[in-house]
């Protein structure tokens, strides 16, 4: 399977009132067709910055990001986007809000196949009969579900999660995890995960990019494979507390707590 997301050599530095901060210092990041990346790493060493650089929104002051064999120059219809705070607006219906993207995308679907579209994706993540309904008379989870057919209904190549379960309880989060899963199931995207829970990224991510301090590199990639759907109980098997070890121990040489080649 061909890599759909490839960064290459990225470099970047933001302008501040002490002068130039380097964010990104050299970055390789490939993500394979239809797979699924979460990137974690220390907190500001630039993961926000990468989800920037996929969508078009920045240019890397040195390097290449490439998308289905394009180099990204600019903003990408076929890249959709989903942040912590799902940012509905409180005027429109939740099906109004989740149609936003087809009046924007050029060529997106309209009239009847629009609303169909907007339906079948607010049916899946569980908020079908809430079509009606304004954001405020939805909970957190309801509304992050929302944000993410907002962010899936123009059928984007790429989808960006921003830590976008990070201000949910517990307990809503980890249902939410198995809507993604049961969501990139039925949708053809590649995703690509910001988070700082090390559970979600084993969870939910196929591939698991641990960036350096900043600015950051990509210091250690871990596979995941898996032998069907999986359950939230495979989060409390061996295996995955080997995972998890090894995430931290990673994220604590980045941190510059521990020494790389050295155990946990």
């Amino acid at each position: 399977m061909e890599n759909l997301i490839d960064i290459k050599g990225v470099r970047h530095a933001y302008d501040t009132a002490a002068g130039k901060l380097p964010v990104l210092d050299g970055l390789e990041v490939s993500v394979k067709e239809g797979g699924f990346c979460a990137v974690v790493g220390p907190s500001g060493c630039g993961k926000s910055t990468l989800t920037r650089l996929i969508a078009g929104l920045m240019h890397p002051d040195e390097g290449e990001v490439w998308l289905h064999g394009e180099q990204v120059k600019g903003p990408r219809s076929t890249v959709g986007m989903a942040f912590q705070n799902p940012v509905l607006l409180e005027w429109r219906t939740i099906l109004q809000n989740v149609m936003l993207p087809l009046e924007i995308v050029p060529g997106g679907l309209k009239g009847k196949a629009a609303v169909e579209r907007a339906e079948s994706l607010l049916a899946l993540v569980g908020l079908e009969g809430f079509e009606d309904k304004r954001p405020s008379e939805l909970s957190g989870g309801m509304r992050q579900r929302a944000s993410l057919c907002r962010a899936l209904v123009h059928q984007p190549d790429v989808l960006i999660l921003d830590e976008p379960f990070g201000a949910l309880d517990a307990f809503t989060r980890e249902d939410l995890w198995q809507t993604m899963h049961e969501v990139k199931a039925k949708e053809p995207f590649t995703a690509v995960l910001i988070t700082h829970d090390l559970r979600e990224s084993i969870f939910l991510g196929d591939q698991v990019v641990v960036l350096s301090g900043r600015p950051a590199r990509t210091q250690y990639v871990m596979e995941i494979t898996r032998d069907g759907p999986p359950k939230l109980d495979d989060l409390y098997t061996p295996e995955a507390s080997e995972r998890l070890a090894t995430l931290r121990h990673q994220i604590e040489i980045a941190q510059g707590r521990a020494e790389e080649g050295v155990s946990a």
